[in-house]
C-alpha cells in the first residue's frame, strides 16, 4: 500500500479528538505532505518577524477560519493559497487530525492534504521567510527533546526537533509526533 492510502486509511479509522473549548475562534492549518523520490515529506513555512504571531516560528501554512470558511478544511486550503501560493486544485485532502488548543486559545485542527509535485509555491512575503521540507524519516528517527511546562492547570510536554539548525517545536512538534504516532 502506497504511503497516501496508509495515511488515508490511518486517518478515517482514527477517533479524532474534538475540543469544545473555551476558544470561540476557530484556525485550521495544512499539514502538506509533498512526495520526494517516493518518500513524504512536510512543507513547512519559516514565518516572518513581521507577522502578528509566532514571530520566526516553524509551522504549517494555516490561520484563523473566516466568514466565507464554510469548513475548517476550506480555511487550511485558503490559508495554504494565501501564505505559499498552492491552489486548492493542487492538494488532495487526506483527511482531518485531532484538534489542538494553541497558547493564543485557537482551536486549531489539521487538515492533512498531499500536495501536487506540479504546484509552484509562491511565498507571501510578509508572512512567510521561506518553505522547509522535512523528511517523515526524520522525525521517526529522532528523539525530541521534552520541556515540561504549566499551562491551564495542567502540565504538558513542549517537544522540539533540531533539523539542521532548524527547530521545530511547540504545537507544530507536537503535532507531526502525534501524526507519526497513528501512522505507525
Amino acid at each position: 500500500m502506497n504511503v497516501t492510502n496508509r495515511i488515508r486509511e490511518q486517518l478515517n479509522g482514527l477517533e479524532l479528538r474534538r475540543l469544545d473549548g473555551p476558544s470561540s475562534r476557530q484556525a485550521a492549518v495544512l499539514m502538506a505532505v509533498v512526495m520526494r523520490s517516493e518518500h513524504p515529506h512536510f512543507l513547512l513555512t519559516r514565518r516572518t518577524q513581521t507577522v502578528a504571531t509566532h514571530k520566526g516560528q516553524i509551522s504549517f501554512p494555516g490561520g484563523v477560519r473566516e466568514y466565507e470558511d464554510t469548513t475548517l478544511v476550506d480555511t487550511a486550503l485558503r490559508e495554504t493559497h494565501e501564505e505559499i501560493g498552492v491552489e486548492r486544485e493542487q492538494v488532495s485532502v487526506l483527511g482531518e487530525f485531532h484538534d489542538y488548543l494553541a497558547v493564543t486559545d485557537h482551536l486549531v485542527r489539521p487538515v492533512v492534504g498531499l500536495v501536487s509535485p506540479e504546484a509552484t509555491f509562491r511565498p507571501q512575503q510578509d508572512e512567510v521567510q521561506y518553505l522547509l521540507e522535512i523528511p517523515f524519516v526524520f522525525f521517526r528517527e529522532t528523539t525530541p527533546s521534552v520541556e515540561r511546562r504549566f499551562r491551564n492547570g495542567e502540565f504538558r510536554n513542549v517537544y522540539s526537533y533540531d533539523f539542521n539548525g532548524e527547530n521545530v517545536w511547540g504545537l507544530t512538534a507536537r503535532m507531526i509526533k502525534e501524526f507519526l504516532d497513528v501512522l505507525r
